[in-house]
């Protein structure tokens, strides 16, 4: 059985947070909720996260602050960050968005349909990437184990690879499939960092991948844990 992703959701207004989990609810994932910033970095502290929710109008720790803040630690850096905000401040103000490290920026009110379809490609891909961890571990074992297991063995390590190599290549059509999709919207600023974002997670899941191919030069020690 899969386990839940967590979306981490930070508003410092209740009423928003229960608009957002209203929304979200249909993704069946877990929805965790955060007021505040300095909230939101002690949630992170303890919880992996497939994607957060960061609303710009909040009192306290600056908005930018606290995606800087998450940018800068190892652990929840790759953690994708959705900007929400009431107000359009200009092309200015969206670019400190970006450059704080938001992979999109939505202006209220926004679509339910549109903000619960961005949200649940992150899911998705957060998703895979857990279960190509998993069989990444199970092929590491299989491949220590490869030497002294002869013929057997080695057949069972290539099915991996080919199992393997079959998910990200599910990923990878999914993915392409949502870059078509949301390249209709060229109105949309965020479409260029969403599919950066996800053409960087999977280019180097294929990398790894690619390199425990027989042959290589870099063996089953060369595939990196991916987050």
């Amino acid at each position: 059985m899969v386990q839940k992703a967590k979306i981490l959701l930070v508003d410092d207004r209740p009423e928003n947070l229960l608009a957002l989990e209203a929304i979200l609810s249909a993704l069946d994932q877990t929805l965790v909720r955060a007021s505040s910033g300095e909230e939101a970095l002690k949630a992170l502290l303890t919880d992996d996260f497939a994607v957060i929710l960061l609303d710009v109008q909040m009192p306290g720790m600056d908005r930018f602050e606290t995606a800087a803040h998450i940018k800068r630690r190892e652990r929840t850096r790759d953690i994708p960050i959705i900007f929400l905000t009431a107000i359009n401040h200009g092309p200015h103000h969206t670019f400190r968005g970006y450059a704080a490290g938001a992979v999109d920026y939505i202006s209220k009110p926004f679509d339910p349909w549109v903000l619960r379809a961005k949200v649940s490609v992150f899911v998705e891909l957060y998703t895979k990437n857990c279960q190509l961890r998993e069989q990444a571990a199970l092929l590491r074992l299989q491949l220590e184990g490869g030497s002294s297991g002869g013929v057997d063995a080695g057949k069972e390590t290539a099915g991996l690879l080919a199992e393997l190599s079959a998910r990200l290549a599910a990923v990878e059509e999914q993915a392409e499939a949502l870059t078509k999709q949301l390249g209709e919207d060229a109105a949309d600023a965020g479409v260029v960092a969403t599919a950066a974002h996800l053409e960087r997670k999977l280019t180097g899941l294929r990398r790894a991948l690619d390199a425990l191919e027989p042959g290589t030069a870099g063996g089953a020690s060369v595939l990196p844990a991916q987050n």
